[in-house]
């Protein structure tokens, strides 16, 4: 570290820190080296440099005035991470220093370049590497944990590793650790303690193949020697397998009740018991490469007793073969027959390979032995079936009306009635709904009104903890005073909810964005700029502005409008301070900018405060109009007789410009910030000319005590339900065009649910993908099994009868993103018992079983009163 004495101000250190972290961030490449900083130590340094006291040095010109008159606090100790260490996985040698778990960035820490570290020192030492992920790069602050297992000898070891890293390279450490020969080595993957798969591409990285943290990797050494007589199919022997469930502390049943989900498009052997039937219906489907997917929902269709009766009576008659849209029956043929043997009693399991090479051909996207996603699988097969059986022949042209202000009951069976006349099939009786669907422009208020129809519902995860936030919302433009919104956003949202939420609530333009800022000290302390920054970061005791800027404007740099007054320091003497909160203008980094502009500018930012009655004593603080730079003349209208402001500008060598004379003359913005600091000095008259008191009282995000607590109960389908009929504006990429504007609009959309179908299929949306990066959601959702009541979500009060629904069937999803594992769970309505169908292995559960947070899509049948 540095020697005190010798050492910069503290200024001119944080300003050097600054620009190496964003020189660093600009260059950024796979590979290079980021150090996680203590945000506990990082806040000491923060205040150490902050203290920096700027004031006027009176005998200096009005053009350039010193602000280098500072009083330098003490200096912190070196870096102390010791708060982010996992003392207890610290000893462990194989996993070196290790993390503690669900730490966040800017919240308890910071990441700084390997050269600042170098540079400070201290200790530990947490350096990350940054990965690639798509197009995106980031730093890989925990890298992938890793349960060793070796077999025979059931030693075990836990270790860290980049999902970057090859297959290779994690046998090479496997066999460092276990002081193993690599040629006897063989690597497993063991997931979700249900399926076995050899990763024998060593060149494939971990990310390639799934491997997600927290999975079991079996290290097997191959004893040529040894006793090979009770080796299975899967690889393993039994042996083995017992000893690895016993030291993962697996719960589950024996293998011999599992089935190998293989790569290799060979029929696996099965290991699982029978399940020749005594009664019909409970029959398994083989797993020949990767077909869980399909498996699961095929089971879950012909288990829908609509379907079970409708193939097994004759539904040839109603095979439509000249249906440009469909499969020229061929998949309905296909299923039907699937679903015989499937019903058929005393049957043992078999491999689906027909059905499977009839879906391929007529869906390529399934082909091959890949995983993929089962609801995208029910979408195609109902939309496909649907078309094979659509009763309608030759479908008429009918173009729906507008409503027109009609009754939504007039609306809604005009539009169902036009539906079914091109649409009609036992897919459409058994399985399609309607809702309604409400656009409004924001501005001309326009509003839309359609009905549409519905397979499935797909319902987004809505967090139940909730957090109040307040914000103060300034314009730019002069256009209003400003706002302070409080807001309701997800306690474990981002910096993209607060944004929506805030600019919803303020009434956000379509050509404007909302810019956050925290203050602190009454000055900007950062902008909150990253739309996916953990809402976490920001305490209770911060104070937030938002700044609405224009859209379309690039290359841009800020203008900090920074408030001070005069209070007494020491003595009778006074010095300015800063106060109030700071206002924000943007301009372009291109433009020509005078010293009038800036003044015309700042009248611009404070005009919705300035007092109507302005007194006569003024006069002596106004100027004759001046002509500013054209660079500005387009944003701030034409020229009046202006107050003379006392504005100074801090330029590029941290000197004040004086910016109340001179004002044809051009002001050179610093070059190397994308922020230009402005002082406005407030006297007492001209204190008496605005209504400052917008500015001086900047609440805090959250008032203790103010309003309620907030709310943490188990995530409801209801909830999920309720997100998903919630208004919102529709996404820029999917604009609305008004037919009254004739211009795209980003309109607000608000969805109904008006009729529902027997059987309604709900989606749960616990994937997300997006270019850089794919996550899924393990949230556990209270879904009833009984008495699932929409009642009073429907939108159509004429609808007659209580809309109440009882869950008969779901498909469940284990494991990571690609690797993971499909299962179903069926009640046999016959039977009134449920069952889990894992591929070909069947075993009777109970209804407290059903519900797990490995649910992803539920199948309810409406109850009748008999």
């Amino acid at each position: 570290m540095a020697d005190e004495s010798v050492s910069s101000p503290p200024e001119e250190e944080w300003q050097t820190i600054r620009a190496s972290y964003e020189a660093a961030k600009a260059t950024t490449k796979p590979g290079d080296t980021f150090c996680l900083i203590s945000l506990r130590w990082w806040e000491k340094w923060r205040e150490y440099t902050s203290n920096k006291k700027t004031s006027t040095n009176e005998g200096s010109s009005p053009d350039h005035q010193d602000l280098n008159n500072t009083i330098t606090p003490v200096r912190p100790s070196s870096i102390d991470n010791s708060d982010l260490i996992n003392e207890s996985a610290s000893v462990n040698s194989t996993m070196g220093i290790d993390l503690r778990d669900i730490l966040q960035e800017g919240a308890q820490y910071i990441l700084l370049p390997e050269a600042t570290w170098n540079e400070y020192g201290g200790g530990p030492r947490l350096s990350r590497k940054v990965i690639s992920s798509g197009e995106a790069l980031y730093v890989e602050v925990y890298p992938l944990r890793l349960y060793l297992h070796l077999m025979p000898k059931a030693d075990q070891c836990t270790i860290r590793i980049s999902k970057k890293e090859t297959i290779g390279a994690l046998q090479k450490k496997a066999c460092e650790i276990f002081e193993l020969n690599s040629e006897k080595v063989s690597i497993w993957d063991y997931y979700s303690h249900r399926k076995h798969a050899l990763m024998n591409d060593l060149d494939k990285t971990l990310d390639d193949v799934n491997i997600q943290t927290d999975q079991d990797i079996l290290v097997e050494v191959n004893d040529d020697g040894g006793n090979t007589s009770d080796v299975q199919e899967n690889g393993f022997t039994k042996s083995h397998t017992s000893a690895l469930l016993e030291a993962s502390g697996s719960k589950v049943q024996s293998v011999s009740s599992r089935v190998k989900e293989s790569e290799d498009p060979k029929t696996p052997v099965s290991v699982g018991v029978s399940t020749r039937g005594s009664s019909a219906g409970l029959t398994g489907l083989l797993n020949f490469g990767n077909t869980c997917f399909m498996n699961s929902a095929i089971q879950c269709l012909v288990h829908t007793p609509e379907f079970a009766k409708y193939f097994r009576e004759d539904y040839y008659k109603e095979i439509n073969r000249n249906n440009p849209l469909g499969m020229v029956g061929e998949l309905a043929v296909a299923f039907g027959d699937l679903l015989r043997k499937l019903w058929a009693p005393g049957r043992t399991p078999f491999a689906p390979k027909q059905f499977k090479a009839k879906l391929a051909r007529f869906a390529p996207q399934f082909s091959g032995y890949s995983q993929h996603d089962s609801q995208e699988l029910l979408a195609f097969l109902l939309d496909g079936l649907h078309e094979d059986l659509n009763r309608v022949k030759h479908k008429p042209y009918i173009k729906s009306r507008d409503a027109d202000g009609r009754p939504d009951e007039e609306v809604a069976d005009e539009y169902w009635a036009n539906h079914i006349a091109r649409n009609n099939s036992i897919i459409v009786d058994v399985c399609q709904g309607q809702y309604k669907s409400t656009l409004v422009c924001p501005v001309c208020e326009k509003i839309s009104v359609t009905f549409d129809p519905f397979m499935y519902l797909s319902l987004p995860f809505q967090s139940t903890t909730t957090r109040t936030m307040t914000v103060t919302v300034f314009s730019c433009d002069g256009s209003s005073v400003p706002v302070t919104c409080t807001v309701t956003v997800p306690k474990q949202g981002c910096c993209r909810d607060l944004v929506k939420a805030v600019g919803s609530a303020c009434g956000l333009k379509q050509n404007e964005k909302l810019f956050l800022a925290e203050i602190r000290d009454h000055l900007i302390e950062r902008f909150l700029e990253d739309p996916l920054m953990s809402l976490s970061s920001i305490k209770d005791d911060f104070r937030l502005s938002a700044y609405k800027i224009p859209k379309s404007m690039k290359n841009t740099k800020f203008l900090q409008l920074i408030h001070r007054r005069q209070e007494l320091e020491t003595g009778d003497t006074r010095g300015w301070k800063a106060y109030g909160t700071p206002l924000v203008f943007p301009i372009s980094s291109d433009a020509t900018i005078t010293r009038g502009d800036l003044q015309l500018i700042v009248h611009t930012m404070l005009s919705p405060m300035l007092k109507a009655d302005t007194p006569s004593e003024a006069s002596d603080l106004m100027n004759e109009s001046f002509e500013p730079g054209s660079a500005c003349k387009e944003n701030n209208g034409p020229n009046s007789p202006q107050l003379k402001l006392p504005l100074k500008m801090v330029d590029g060598n941290h000197a004040c410009i004086d910016l109340s004379v001179g004002e044809e003359r051009i002001v050179r913005l610093p070059a190397a910030s994308l922020s230009v600091l402005l002082f406005i000095d407030w006297s007492p008259k001209l204190l008496q000319k605005y209504e400052t008191r917008y500015l001086e009282r900047l609440p805090e995000v959250y008032k203790h005590g103010s309003t309620k607590k907030a709310r943490t109960e188990p995530l409801s389908l209801y909830t999920c339900l309720e997100a998903f009929l919630r208004e919102e504006p529709l996404v820029p990429e999917d604009m609305w065009f008004c037919p009254q504007c004739k211009e795209r609009r980003q309109a607000s959309k608000k969805l109904d649910l008006w009729r529902l179908p027997e059987v309604l299929v709900i989606h749960l949306k616990r994937f997300s993908y997006s270019r850089s990066m794919k996550h899924k959601l393990e949230t556990f959702v209270n879904f009833p099994i009984h008495d699932f009541d929409l009642t009073n979500y429907i939108a159509n009060k004429n609808n007659p009868g209580p809309q109440v629904y009882d869950l008969y069937a779901l498909t469940n999803h284990y494991g990571g993103m690609g690797s993971g594992h499909y299962t179903a769970h069926i009640k046999l309505i016959d039977e009134n018992r449920w069952y889990s169908f894992d591929d070909n292995h069947i075993s009777p559960i109970s209804e407290d079983e059903v519900k797990t947070n490995a649910a992803y899509v539920l199948f309810y049948r409406r109850k009748r009163s008999d």
